[in-house]
């Protein structure tokens, strides 16, 4: 039971989680066996808990009964299931933020906010890369997952005021990737209409510092067309709604969206929950803080108003270049086989049905690759410069496995997307899972699993995949059908199992197969698709010479000239899915699936059927019966020891072996049989949630019998008064040591006799660490103002020692060495000695003292010169700093004029740092000794001039 202190910390936002959080000795021990104790009013936290969890209605009742206690997580393992709660919950707020911060995975209730901190952690202590994946059908709440995540890293992730302006921008690239990439289905008002994968930046301190967005097949079918009750993508509404009177009339648009048919086919253009007016102006501010440059601007003058020459605002110029392209250009009609808009006009040889096709397709295409142009325009804001290392938490919002009345090339886009990440989600948690039996010492059992790998080639497979087939037929001489693709297919998969056409399927198949489509047999369900067409070549070319920037950027006369096959769409987005794969199989994984709980966004209503349907088509069954194909539960040897070490005498109250030993005492005494767990090198693995049940209700029993609330009341007052027993102690010494220093420089008494003590003991204790360790080395730790005297008198006697160590330790030869560096005269005798005992063999030659110049900043330093018969060494009080060996000398350059400057010009090198620049007074006999004894009298080169 939380203390009282703890649950006015977490506020009413886990009135309903008590029965998670319940400690015996450690506050801090919040552990998932807490959830167990409510486990028949509101189900477990953690599926994998579950005692049928092969059964899909055992599944979907412990769903329920958490969604109606407003406990939209559940965990499978590690992967977070998120039910749409259609309404406000209070568990977003800045305080449950800091409760999750550096918090153990399973120590509080399921939470976005605990993959998210995870998955930080486990980054910034391992310095490896992570993803987070969430999918799910529209309207599940994806969108708003990811933005609670990156909020959550805003907040909690550690920041300067350089910073904030990249946090910023990762934020507020949000709101315009909605706004064109966004739109209102009959599902969701808000539905993405893209994939999205964004890479956030960390830096070694683990500070967010950049980014990078990829997107995946935009939905360029919603610009030309919407179903009734649906709206285009929001930027439209946004700019007529929004945008000033002066930009409209300059744009040559009308305030209300009736005058376009691109706009009102759903019937739907005012949504009484979007306030587009408000969302442009937040748009707007999102483009003044991403960083658009002028030429991406394109300033110029409004001819409706040539005295102001008024600049056009970022945000208001790429929604015009789109917007005045689609809603002026596209808007007029072909049907006389001439375009005209905005001064452009091209003559179109079409008859009525192409040219309204035509139409169509200019605007899916510029809306597609302008939406690819903003999106690299965002990652050029949010680029790092910096080249250091970073680490790297991918955020991946995809759309999940669709199944409508009529399925076009997107959904089956979008479902060989879906089946891809479920294969790589089934691998790497079955990697996962191995290892961690691996590094426990338990035998690995292969389970058995739906590989959907043979689904995956049918549709990608080299010149046998769907794919590649669509791309011949797109690709060949001739005309191409949807029957003759369909013969295609027929002809090369006919026979596959997970493939089916109306040629192919039996009598009672036959009749839900029309002639132009085939169904795919997925790992979710059965899909019957139709064919799609493309738009001309005709069309780019024109496009490629617009007049509007954007759109030239978008549309290049250079893909017209290449002589290489072009790309269709189908094999552009599996080569951008097979990389997206690449980039996730070198991250470690984390998983959020989210769930729509019924059709008609209402609070608290379960829908069984509709949630069923998600729960097969989104795999959690499936994975749910990897994770469960071993052992339920497992827990490292202290965390349940420390928690039902009351069942055993022997463990009880304390056990003071290992931990390991413990527990296989406490199973014992028990009564686990050996097909019930198995014990790691760390952990203890329990194979049912039965046995663990059955602990748990045991540990229940015994702590009521035990009296432990009133035993843990008592403890707490012990432990609160030896506390308060330490702080009276803490204030005595403290006050005493004030005392002292306030009377430090008065003779020793009693009020400052253990404050000065003190001082001299720590003084002394540092001085042993400094003492120098020969007679040039002159520092000395500067001594408190009350132990001047004592250090001075230290200091006379630890140099005495070091000379009369040093002198003891002169053998004769040295002494000669000594007595010929006087004879010869040297200007830096010193220190000359010394630097004999450090070049030893062979003698030297030569020395001069001279100044050193640093290559970097070129700072002097002055130094010692010494030739020896091999090399050159340049020294600082006895210390060698820099080796050149003859045979490295490459040249000598020296000055002409009287600078006295030489360099020694040598590689660099793992061995040399490279040329050495020197100022030597005696320049002709410093020049002339190192020529004679290198052998390189050749190599002097004397500069002129510089």
């Amino acid at each position: 039971v939380l203390i009282d202190v703890k649950l006015l910390t977490l506020g009413k936002v886990l009135k309903t989680h008590w029965y998670y959080l319940y400690q015996v000795e450690d506050n801090t021990d919040i552990i998932m066996e807490g959830a167990l104790i409510a486990r028949d009013r509101v189900g477990v936290q953690d599926f994998v808990l579950l005692d049928s969890h092969t059964s899909e209605a055992a599944f979907l009742n412990n769903l329920r009964k958490r969604y109606q206690e407003n406990l939209i997580y559940t965990y499978i393992g590690t992967l977070l299931v998120s039910v749409n709660p259609y309404k406000e919950l209070d568990i977003y707020t800045v305080t449950q933020m800091q409760l999750y911060r550096g918090v153990n995975f399973f120590e509080l209730p399921p939470h976005l906010y605990a993959i998210a901190d995870n998955a930080y952690r486990v980054m910034c202590s391992e310095y490896n890369n992570h993803f987070i994946l969430i999918s799910g059908e529209s309207g599940a709440g994806k969108t708003e997952a990811s933005k609670k995540i990156l909020q959550y890293y805003a907040v909690t992730c550690p920041t300067t005021e350089q910073l904030q302006v990249v946090r910023d921008r990762l934020l507020l690239s949000n709101p315009v990737l909605e706004a064109f990439g966004n739109a209102k289905t009959l599902r969701n008002d808000n539905s993405s209409r893209f994939g999205k994968y964004m890479d956030i930046q960390f830096d070694f301190k683990g500070a967010p510092v950049g980014g990078h967005i990829l997107s995946y097949l935009i939905e360029k079918s919603r610009v030309v067309h919407q179903n009734h009750g649906e709206r285009n993508f929001h930027i439209f509404y946004q700019l007529l709604e929004g945008g000033e009177k002066d930009l409209l009339c300059w744009l040559g648009l009308e305030r209300n969206p009736q005058k376009y048919a691109y706009l009102v086919q759903g019937r739907c253009a005012k949504v009484f929950s979007i306030n587009d007016k408000n969302d442009w102006k937040i748009v707007r501010k999102a483009f003044s803080i991403i960083d658009f440059t002028e030429k991406d601007l394109e300033v110029r003058k409004s001819k409706a108003h040539p005295s102001d020459g008024k600049l056009i605002t970022q945000a208001v110029f790429v929604s015009l270049q789109l917007l005045g392209v689609h809603l002026s250009i596209l808007q007029e009609a072909l049907t006389h086989r001439k375009i005209e808009a905005r001064s452009e006009e091209v003559l179109s040889p079409l008859n009525v049905d192409l040219a309204f096709y035509a139409r169509d397709a200019v605007a899916k295409a510029i809306y597609g690759r302008t939406f690819t142009w903003l999106v690299n325009k965002i990652n050029g804001s949010l680029a790092n410069k910096d080249s250091t290392r970073k680490t790297v938490i991918g955020l991946l919002d995809i759309y999940g496995f669709e199944v409508l009345d009529t399925n076009s090339f997107e959904q089956f886009c979008i479902n060989y997307c879906n089946e891809k990440l479920q294969q790589l989600l089934i691998e790497m948690t079955l990697k996962a899972e191995q290892e961690e039996y691996e590094m426990e010492g338990i035998e690995w059992e292969p389970i058995p699993y739906f590989n959907n790998k043979i689904i995956c080639d049918l549709v990608e497979q080299k010149h046998k995949g769907i794919i590649s087939i669509l791309d011949e037929e797109c690709l060949r001489p001739g005309e191409a059908t949807d029957l003759s693709f369909l013969e295609k297919l027929e002809e090369k998969v006919g026979d596959h199992a997970h493939f089916v056409t109306r040629k192919l399927a039996d009598q009672k198949t036959r009749k839900s197969i029309d002639w132009v489509d085939f169904r795919l047999l997925h790992y979710a369900g059965e899909v019957t698709y139709c064919a799609v067409g493309d738009f001309s070549l005709m069309v780019f070319q024109v496009l490629c010479n617009s007049k509007n920037g954007i759109v030239r950027d978008c549309f290049l006369l250079s893909e017209l000239d290449s002589r290489r096959r072009p790309e269709t769409v189908a094999t552009q987005f599996k080569n951008s899915l097979m990389s997206l794969i690449e980039i996730l199989m070198s991250k470690e994984p984390s998983y959020i699936r989210c769930i729509k709980p019924n059709e008609n966004k209402e609070p608290g209503k379960f829908d069984d059927c509709l949630i069923r349907h998600q729960v097969k088509y989104l795999g959690l069954m499936e994975h749910l019966r990897v994770r469960r194909a071993g052992f339920a539960y497992r827990r490292k040897y202290e965390h349940f020891l420390r928690r039902y070490k009351s069942l055993c005498p022997a463990t009880w109250p304390h056990w003071h072996g290992p931990a390991a030993e413990g527990v296989e005492r406490l199973i014992k005494h028990i009564g686990y049989k050996p097909e019930e767990y198995k014990l790691g090198r760390t952990k203890i693995f329990i194979r049912f949630p039965k046995t663990l049940f059955a602990t748990e209700d045991a540990f229940e029993i015994r702590k009521h019998l035990l009296g432990m609330i009133p035993l843990e009341a008592c403890w707490r007052g012990v432990l609160a008064r030896k506390e308060a027993k330490k702080r009276t102690w803490a204030v005595q010494i403290i006050r005493k040591f004030i005392q002292g220093f306030i009377n430090r420089k008065k003779p020793l008494c009693p009020e400052n006799v253990e404050f000065v003590r003190l001082v001299q003991y720590k003084y002394l204790m540092k001085l042993r660490d400094h003492i120098p360790r020969n007679v040039l080395d002159k520092s000395w730790l500067q001594p408190p103002s009350i132990l001047e005297e004592i250090s001075e008198m230290l200091q006379k006697m630890c140099i005495r020692n070091l000379v009369r160590k040093y002198c003891r330790g002169v053998t004769p030869e040295r002494k000669v060495q000594v007595t010929n560096a006087w004879d010869a005269n040297w200007q830096s005798a010193t220190y000359a000695p010394f630097v004999f005992l450090l070049i030893q063999a062979p003698y030297s030659q030569y020395a001069t003292p001279v100044v050193k110049y640093d290559r970097n900043g070129f700072k002097a330093r002055e130094r010692l010169l010494v030739l020896t018969q091999s090399s050159a060494y340049v020294v600082e009080m006895a210390k060698i700093k820099q080796k050149i060996d003859y045979a490295t000398l490459k040249g000598i350059s020296t000055s002409n004029l009287g600078d006295g400057i030489v360099v020694m010009h040598v590689p660099e090198d793992n061995k040399q740092k490279g040329d050495v620049i020197l100022q030597c007074e005696h320049i002709f006999e410093m020049v002339t000794k190192l020529c004679m004894l290198a052998n390189k009298q050749n190599l002097v080169k004397v500069v002129k001039g510089r």
